[in-house]
């Protein structure tokens, strides 16, 4: 039996859907759990081989002789070329489709994964994590614009939590796996698999994810056309607190974790790439955050959920600044719940308040937020080098209070009828 075909058979089986969700995958539906795996691995490859690097950056400065702000690039350079592709993606996706894009991204950004491992130079490393960035570019504006435009509205942000559950997943076993690999084979060995992991979950979000049922192909590319919606968007107010709040939410939460391992690594603490890989081990609070913040969104809004989130990130700073390495770790666990809750909320509302042409919304919302991990992120070695610890949770804790203060500028979200 074809696709259609069973799908077809399945909707007979249900009752008739309100005019308002007719079309839409259906929480519940067989196609709603294939949707939902098939984003969890599309989170899982893409924020993996994004953010493997991360535990590696002292690695890096021993082995290149390079220093900790340089070493910050393999991930800067990522994010950067990252936050440029996706306004690309995002506009291309219009005339080439959404899976085949996420799928092709997926499979080119593992391959040069493969290429960084391979990579005898520094340069050389650069360079491949650097088209890494460029090539996954595909992946989480169109994510975002295809949940935006295929799942029932009363439970996207429910499904939109389960994705960046999956980011979650993944960016903690990227870090934790090359972290551990390091101490025990080589970081080389380790990003090789990871790619070839990776390239297995994209084959396998190609044959999971459902068909779209609501995008409409714009052949061609008119530049004018993008720069047109991208303009509306930028003058939507509510949209613009959303992207400055995505820019928040990930330059807290990317430069405490940069610099956090070059703080354990050295003294008092010296520990070594293993133990220090194990404070990634926090993600599994973003995974079950992400979905809570998701459901809890869809039912009391999303003003209340970005506070709490700004909140939590605040004690988790305020706490790292402690010398004991419990409540650093405690600090680092508040900080990464309550980014996965900001992010799941701020992301799940980008397409809700996008008047059409969701895809061009998301993309600039990725851009900005990328740009955080990017430009902080860089820019967090010179504060680490000139301040040490006290002064990146100074700045860190700056952007939580600004965080706080954008969240109530945020339009209320109406509860879902029935």
């Amino acid at each position: 039996m074809s696709r259609s075909l069973a799908a077809s058979s399945a909707s007979a089986l249900l009752p008739p859907l309100p005019p308002a969700a007719a079309g839409f995958i259906r929480h519940g539906t067989r196609e709603h759990q294939r949707a939902g795996v098939a984003l969890f691995l599309l989170g899982f490859a893409s924020f993996s081989l994004i953010y493997c690097v991360q535990p590696l950056l002292p690695a890096f400065a021993a082995s290149f002789h390079v220093s900790p702000a340089e070493s910050s690039l393999a991930l800067s350079l990522t994010t950067g070329c990252l936050a440029v592709s996706i306004l690309l993606a995002g506009a291309f996706s219009q005339a080439l489709g959404r899976r085949g894009l996420m799928f092709a991204s997926m499979a080119g950004a593992s391959v040069l994964n493969l290429a960084a491992a391979l990579s005898p130079g520094w340069h050389g490393l650069l360079a491949a994590r650097a088209l890494e960035g460029f090539v996954l570019g595909g992946v989480p504006a169109v994510a975002m614009a295809w949940l935006a435009e295929e799942i029932e509205p009363a439970h996207l942000g429910r499904t939109m939590g389960l994705y960046v559950g999956g980011t979650a997943f993944g960016a903690m076993v990227g870090r934790v796996g090359l972290g551990v690999a390091t101490e025990f084979v080589s970081w080389r060995l380790g990003m090789g698999l990871l790619g070839a992991l990776c390239l297995a979950a994209a084959l396998g979000f190609l044959v999971l994810l459902p068909p779209s049922r609501h995008f409409e192909a714009r052949r061609g590319f008119d530049a004018r056309f993008h720069l047109r919606t991208w303009g509306r968007h930028l003058r939507n107010p509510a949209l613009l607190s959303l992207y400055a709040v995505g820019f928040l939410l990930t330059s807290i939460f990317v430069t405490l974790f940069n610099y956090s391992t070059f703080r354990l690594t050295g003294a008092p603490y010296g520990l070594g790439q293993t133990e220090v890989s194990l404070i990634f081990l926090a993600y599994g609070f973003g995974i079950v955050s992400s979905s809570l913040a998701g459901r809890l969104s869809d039912r009391f809004g999303r003003r209340p959920l970005l506070l709490a989130g700004f909140l939590l990130m605040l004690a988790g700073i305020l706490l790292t600044l402690l010398s004991s390495l419990i409540a650093i770790g405690l600090g680092i666990a508040l900080v990464t719940t309550g980014f996965f809750i900001g992010h799941s909320v701020a992301s799940g509302s980008v397409g809700a308040l996008a008047h059409g042409a969701k895809g061009h919304a998301t993309s600039l919302y990725l851009l900005i937020y990328y740009l955080g991990a990017s430009v902080t992120g860089a820019l967090g070695g010179w504060v680490w080098q000139e301040g040490g610890w006290p002064a990146i949770g100074a700045m860190t804790a700056g952007f939580a209070l600004a965080g706080l203060l954008l969240s109530q500028t945020l339009p209320a979200q109406p509860k879902p009828q029935g």
